[in-house]
């Protein structure tokens, strides 16, 4: 069971998850962010790489709000490496994320979940550590049938030490067409990514770092 936000870590995490032999599920959840073009982009992910079930689920997470991705708060720009966890931090997101894709691996029998969360070259999410990694498989052995009788689902994080030029040189390796992803936190109404937000700096940092060509759009010509 993969977590594919259609983002390039967890397209990434479903070349690697099928390239080791899985037969794989894939969950895609529209929780109230601030558009749907990464869910557009997880169905292409999806039926370029090989799912045998694409589960979308839509859990409006705006009702909370708090986070610059699910409110009318400003995404910040150029701030890439600021002190302190950003405003586009989701409260506790991965850790109901998690629970869906476990309630989803729980139903279909399936013994692991894997998500693409990374803790070197990310944003200061506390919920992209290994240390929540831990925690969370406790959860699923304590808290679950499957975890009680069977030890299952193992959760696999296999980007958690990567930098993201190790990350875009892997999925290159593995055939992953990254102009299908998308990773930017406020998109033109066309998807041309913004080119400053912490993810597209990141991103674009990566692709430099890996010496591979950035099939994104921007909406400025930087690059």
């Amino acid at each position: 069971m993969v977590l594919l936000s259609g983002g390039l870590d967890s397209a990434t995490v479903l070349a690697i998850a099928r390239s080791e032999g899985r037969q794989c599920l894939a969950l895609s959840i529209v929780y109230g962010q601030r558009h749907h073009i990464e869910l557009e982009a997880a169905r292409r992910v999806a039926a370029a790489i090989g799912v045998a079930e694409h589960v979308i689920h839509t859990l409006d997470l705006r009702v909370f709000g708090a986070s610059a991705l699910t409110s009318d708060i400003d995404v910040p720009k150029d701030a890439a490496g600021a002190p302190g966890i950003p405003v586009t931090y989701v409260p506790a997101r991965n850790t109901i994320f998690l629970s869906l894709a476990l309630g989803y691996a729980e139903a279909r029998d399936a013994e692991e979940i894997w998500i693409g969360v990374n803790a070197l070259d990310y944003s200061g999410y506390p919920d992209c550590r290994p240390d929540f990694i831990d925690a969370f498989q406790q959860v699923i052995w304590k808290g679950t049938r499957s975890g009680v009788e069977h030890q299952t689902p193992r959760l696999l994080a296999p980007l958690l030490h990567m930098t993201k030029a190790e990350i875009i040189r892997e999925g290159t390796k593995l055939g992953v067409d990254y102009g299908s992803t998308h990773s930017c936190y406020d998109p033109s109404s066309d998807g041309k990514a913004c080119g400053h937000c912490d993810s597209c700096v990141l991103r674009k940092r990566g692709f430099l770092d890996a010496g591979v060509g950035d099939p994104t759009v921007y909406t400025s010509d930087e690059r």
